[in-house]
């Protein structure tokens, strides 16, 4: 992942993957995941997105990386919090009770950074993934999170009509990807709205990944 292209994003506010409410189908979909009051919920390049409050309000911990260190300090401020920063191994992880934050390079997280991982809600982090780098990016997300149960939004569209990101996750990809450690259904697929669905036919696409016994 190309770290200068998203703080550039960051510093442009050219943030148009940023949600104003927090994302329907996590809303609409999240209780599949059979989480508890107490769990953890790990998110993938999660920006300042208002899913990260609505899953505080559920009772769980939660956690996430984001490359924008302003971005992740937005968050706190919204939530009122004032987090304990400490930096190390090139992240710096903002902490208070039940929100955890680092901000710095997804792959500089190791399972000790995060812990015990009971799910893992991935809404904006594999759409904004290359191809070519996709592999990487599922292996490092399981071997961080224990591969953890997962619930993944995602597009698909004709890459040839737009360049992402948010990049086109087509099935194929998905199962391509998590096939060998997760069990893989499409819990609901939309028409997506928003610039994407302005730019061309989309699809938004849930998917629940359930892990291999």
């Amino acid at each position: 992942m190309e770290q200068e292209f998203w703080q550039a994003r960051w510093r442009e506010n050219r943030i148009g993957f940023h949600e104003a409410a927090p994302n329907s189908l996590l809303t609409k979909h999240f209780a599949r995941l059979g989480m508890q009051t107490g769990q953890s919920v790990f998110l993938p390049l999660c920006g300042k997105a208002l899913d990260l409050d609505w899953l505080l309000s559920q009772g769980l911990r939660v956690a996430g990386v984001e490359f924008s260190q302003g971005a992740v300090e937005e968050v706190f401020a919204r939530q009122g919090l004032t987090p304990d920063v400490t930096r190390a191994d090139g992240l710096t992880c903002y902490q208070s009770g039940e929100l955890t934050l680092y901000a710095g390079d997804f792959f500089a997280l190791s399972p000790g950074h995060l812990g015990a991982v009971d799910a893992v809600y991935d809404r904006a982090a594999l759409v904004a993934v290359k191809a070519e780098d996709r592999m990487a990016y599922a292996a490092h997300l399981n071997q961080i999170t224990g591969t953890a149960k997962q619930l993944l939004i995602g597009f698909d569209y004709d890459q040839s009509l737009m360049d992402g990101p948010p990049f086109s996750v087509p099935g194929s990809a998905v199962n391509m990807l998590y096939q060998g450690s997760h069990e893989i259904s499409l819990i609901e697929k939309r028409a997506a709205d928003g610039r994407i669905g302005e730019r061309c036919n989309t699809l938004e696409q849930a998917w629940l990944l359930t892990p291999l016994t």
